[in-house]
């Protein structure tokens, strides 16, 4: 029963006391719940995580979501506008306070409208000039908003709807000194992902100037030919002449994010677990941690997330954020374990049946 609540938020029941004892025999915890191994659980209460042994679970149930504390609107614009240049289009054009990028139909953040404030213009032309951004530059269109926001209620309200395969995605925050201590050592990560790091996520090597060179290597003029090996320091990358980027939209300036690429290879040599950071401003933002699945369960991730996290920190960033779905209960409760704490959601949305672009 325990291990089926996991990354659920509970009230637990513990015996504190045997039977015969004096005074309170059990007490209460609520929150969301996590494994500490075969012999215990944790309850992150508000208070702080609760360590519970197994056996001195009496009941637990799972109970609703607490009322989120919600960000400020000016604080997760942003943050999302961080996130935006940590991982940035190509192309990119304001709209009042929406942002349209596009990069070649190469991931759905990269290839959507921004909303985060007023566009300036009525809501239905506004979505009508995202249509026509989107057309333009080959890609599906689409809006990225902050869950509950009201341009994201605006949007909904214009016949619009969630994108089902995406989900909602939480933006989990946490400062950089409570998971990467300044002591922890710094791993250095590749300028530039290896041919490696790209095969960990069954993608080739993208052309220079590519929109997918130009989304995860912006501005960037170096070659990699090094691996992260556990314990190991990565080889120092090789200068490269400069390659061309895709014309950048004049209209808006977003701060070139420095980036930093780390691989795990295995006893053969293969590259089996990858990572993106990206420091913009005092955050470093965590992205692509992927390990593939043959190697799981071996630490590697965090083996990973300790290295991008401590270099992030040398490199002047005081805050880490990354990205959940809200369904992976398992990642979300490990990283609630580790300090990680839910700034706000996003989701996309996409035209409604009978928007014409579903004609």
């Amino acid at each position: 029963m325990l291990d089926e609540l996991l990354g659920r938020r509970v009230a637990l029941r513990r015996r504190i006391a045997p039977d015969d004892a004096t005074g309170p025999r059990f007490t209460d915890a609520v929150g969301e719940l996590s494994t500490d191994g075969p012999e215990a659980v944790v309850v992150h209460t508000r208070s702080g995580p609760v360590r519970v042994e197994r056996d001195a679970v009496v009941a637990v149930r799972e109970v609703p979501p607490a009322p989120a504390r919600r960000a400020s609107r000016a604080a997760v614009a942003r943050l999302e506008r961080l996130r935006s240049a940590a991982w940035p289009a190509p192309v990119r054009r304001e709209l009042g306070g929406w942002l349209l990028r596009a990069a070649g139909g190469y991931t759905k953040r990269a290839n959507s409208a921004l909303a985060l404030g007023d566009p300036g213009i009525l809501v239905e032309a506004a979505l009508e000039q995202v249509r026509a951004f989107a057309r333009e530059h080959g890609a599906a269109p689409l809006v990225q908003a902050p869950v509950g926001s009201p341009w994201s209620n605006r949007v909904l309200d214009a016949g619009w709807r969630v994108l089902a395969d995406a989900g909602e995605c939480l933006v989990l925050v946490t400062p950089l000194d409570v998971v990467a201590p300044s002591a922890a050592p710094v791993t250095g990560l590749a300028d530039t992902p290896s041919e490696g790091w790209w095969s960990v996520f069954d993608e080739p090597v993208p052309e220079p100037g590519s929109p997918a060179d130009a989304v995860v290597v912006p501005g960037r003029t170096t070659l990699p030919d090094g691996v992260v090996r556990p314990g190991e320091q990565s080889k120092a990358t090789a200068e490269h002449p400069a390659v061309r980027r895709g014309e950048q939209s004049k209209a808006t300036e977003e701060p070139t994010p420095l980036v930093g690429f780390g691989v795990i290879v295995s006893e053969r040599d293969e590259a089996v677990a990858a990572v993106r950071a990206a420091v913009v401003e005092d955050h470093v933002y965590v992205s692509r941690l992927h390990v593939r699945p043959e190697y799981r369960r071996r630490g590697l991730a965090g083996d990973l997330m300790t290295a991008a996290l401590a270099w992030g920190g040398a490199h002047g960033a005081r805050h880490a954020v990354l990205d959940v779905t809200a369904d992976n209960t398992a990642a979300r409760a490990l990283y609630a374990r580790d300090g990680w704490t839910e700034h706000h959601r996003y989701h996309y949305l996409e035209p409604g049946p009978a928007g014409p672009d579903q004609v």
